[in-house]
């Protein structure tokens, strides 16, 4: 099957499409959807948080103040989400200059950025165990944080399709 083909009897199924599915198929059966949704952004905060409270060669700093690792695994994640779907990246954009801005915020806080985001990674992992709670427990936890930025594109995707907006 060559990249970006493939479906039932000859239809064209997309490379997003073919992400999606595959995160949706292991997402139909979520005991609390509130909390999963909720969850999910969480803990790309958190991990957000996490990277970006780690040291940073100083040759990031003599490019940007603002660059570093964190800010890095949200570029890429950027340039990844233009490549699977240029809807979902500009609508994933306000997401991401979102998490941007509260990290910028715990910063300049007196709030510890490291503790604070080890909680909300903490929060939402317990909170993605309650969102699959009768089924896939941990094993589907463990799947969420691996495809951590697949998750909020999925659940953009799925607020597009009830929108009727292109993914």
């Amino acid at each position: 099957m060559s990249p970006g083909y493939g479906g039932v009897r000859g239809i064209v199924v997309s490379e997003t499409d073919r992400w999606l599915s595959d995160y949706g198929d292991s997402h139909t059966d979520i005991t609390n959807p509130g909390i999963y949704w909720l969850s999910v952004p969480l803990l790309v905060l958190g991990t957000v948080g996490v990277l970006w409270s780690l040291p940073i060669p100083q040759e990031f700093v003599k490019i940007s103040p603002v660059l570093n690792w964190g800010s890095a695994f949200l570029m890429a994640a950027v340039v990844y989400y233009f490549i699977i779907s240029i809807s979902l990246a500009i609508g994933m954009l306000p997401f991401v200059v979102g998490v941007t801005a509260v990290q910028l915020w715990l910063v300049d806080s007196s709030l510890s950025l490291v503790r604070i985001s080890s909680g909300l990674i903490v929060a939402s992992i317990v909170g993605l165990y309650l969102g699959h709670y009768q089924k896939g427990g941990l094993r589907a936890v463990v799947h969420d944080i691996q495809l951590m930025m697949i998750a909020p594109a999925w659940l953009l995707a799925n607020l597009y399709r009830r929108l009727g907006i292109p993914v």
